[in-house]
């Protein structure tokens, strides 16, 4: 065999030595990661791992002569900066609120819980009738700011003669952040009661959407936060228990997931440190509370492009290839962490069927044909509140139902402002309690 095919074949070998030591190093540091959970900016299981890395390193080279004796450190060397690149910041540690909005005063209120809430107010914006019961918007996340697209939904009702008021939960947007462990759906549900008394202006309507459509439901199970509200609308609403959060059922039409074309932008999960800490917390191998990176940093880290396909799952097939931009970058705000605390919340706690079933306060459902959503999540309040009086099926519309898209603001607000003014419905009174095994059965 010619000399120059053993030497390539050695250095193959010894390639191959090293990469398969650097993949080693940088798997013990992954492992490490979560068993010391991510302690000290991930230094705890940077420092043990090159360290143990570092020690082998001299025993392999204890027996050779001077200069081969650097060989071994080589992998040792990488790993490290490989691993080093997962303990850096790379944006503020430090909280770094959006900017004001151009259009509407940021207010911020201090609430009898101790969460300190941003406020956005939108008076009524015409000369016609006023409707006298003030409207309060819970938008989705959980734990994520109010988008542009949101607060343009907002503007709409507002110029209908509402008097619109919407805030930002505990760690979004421009409220305040909280200890990692005080995030909970029992909290959002006694911050939505603190902020109706912080208002003031008696019994308030309300629209809750997805993850605030989760949290409506949970407040009219409880009678003391129910009594504060006047009429209640559940949109595309998350999961509002565990035994809900739990059911593995089918979803509504075909949305644009993997149609539409990738989100464009920068991406937090292309920075190393990001992507493991993101990954692990969703694979839940790190808490939300982690020490490898703080809560206040993965809000600034987290961009509106790492949300992926899960906006796009938002709208129907049929829009994939025109999906509006809901936010400006400056006003995205999310909270990973938090967002994940307050999911597992739901997941662990019992069934509030039983206390939904006592609920008097009169409802509507809003369902989207294109919804993302587990079905039952949206069926399971209607199969127990006895008090939803109308449910409305909303046709050519993914779970963003207001997503300026042809007529669907108008479209929404009409299903909306019929019901708080008890008008008759736009739409079929459909699915209605009777009409969901059916419902199910039929993948609507």
């Amino acid at each position: 065999m010619p000399a120059s095919v053993i030497r390539l074949a050695r250095f193959t070998g010894r390639l191959s030595l090293a990469l398969a030591a650097v993949v080693a190093l940088v798997v013990v540091f992954l492992a490490l990661i979560a068993l010391t959970d991510g302690t000290g900016s991930g230094l705890a299981a940077w420092s043990t791992t090159i360290g143990a890395g570092l020690a082998l390193a001299v025993w392999r080279g204890r027996r050779r002569p001077w200069p081969a004796r650097l060989v071994p450190f080589l992998p040792v060397v990488v790993a490290a900066a490989l691993t080093a690149a997962v303990c850096v910041p790379t944006v503020p540690t430090e909280r770094q609120r959006p900017p004001a909005l151009p259009f509407v005063a940021t207010q911020h209120w201090s609430l009898s819980t101790g969460s300190r809430v941003a406020v956005y107010h939108y008076p009524p914006a015409n000369n016609g009738p006023r409707h006298p019961v003030p409207f309060v918007y819970l938008n989705g996340g959980p734990v994520r700011g109010i988008s542009v697209l949101d607060h343009r939904f907002l503007q709409l009702l507002a110029r209908q003669g509402y008097d619109v008021y919407a805030y930002e939960s505990a760690g979004a947007g421009r409220s305040d952040l909280l200890p990692m462990d005080q995030y909970t759906i029992t909290r959002s549900v006694r911050d939505l009661a603190a902020f109706v008394d912080r208002l003031d202006k008696g019994k308030v309507d309300i629209l809750g959407f997805s993850a605030g459509g989760a949290v409506l439901t949970r407040a009219l199970a409880d009678p003391s936060v129910a009594a504060r509200l006047h009429r209640a609308i559940i949109a595309e609403p998350g999961p509002m228990d565990g035994p809900t959060a739990h059911i593995a059922g089918h979803k509504g039409r075909s949305s644009a997931r993997g149609l539409a074309p990738a989100m464009t932008g920068p991406r937090s999960t292309h920075v190393p440190r990001y992507a493991v800490a993101f990954g692990l917390m969703r694979l839940g191998l790190l808490s939300p509370g982690t020490g490898l990176i703080g809560q206040a940093e993965g809000v600034n880290a987290f961009t509106a492009a790492d949300l992926g396909s899960d906006t796009a799952s938002a709208y129907c097939a049929r829009d994939a290839h025109r999906i509006p931009t809901e936010d400006t970058a400056r006003n995205f705000s999310f909270s990973p962490a938090a967002s994940l605390r307050v999911q597992q919340t739901i997941k662990d706690s019992p069934s509030i069927a039983p206390r939904l079933e006592r609920s008097r306060t009169p409802a509507m459902l809003m369902i989207a044909e294109c919804s993302s959503q587990v079905r039952q999540w949206a069926t399971a309040p209607l199969a127990h509140d006895p008090a939803i009086g109308r449910t409305q099926y909303m046709p050519g519309v993914g779970h963003h139902m207001w997503n300026g898209l042809d007529d669907n603001n108008d479209r929404a607000a009409a299903v909306v402002t019929a019901f708080l003014e008890g008008k008759p419905a736009p739409l079929p009174n459909y699915p209605a309690r009777k009409d969901i095994p059916a419902f199910l059965r039929e993948h609507r």
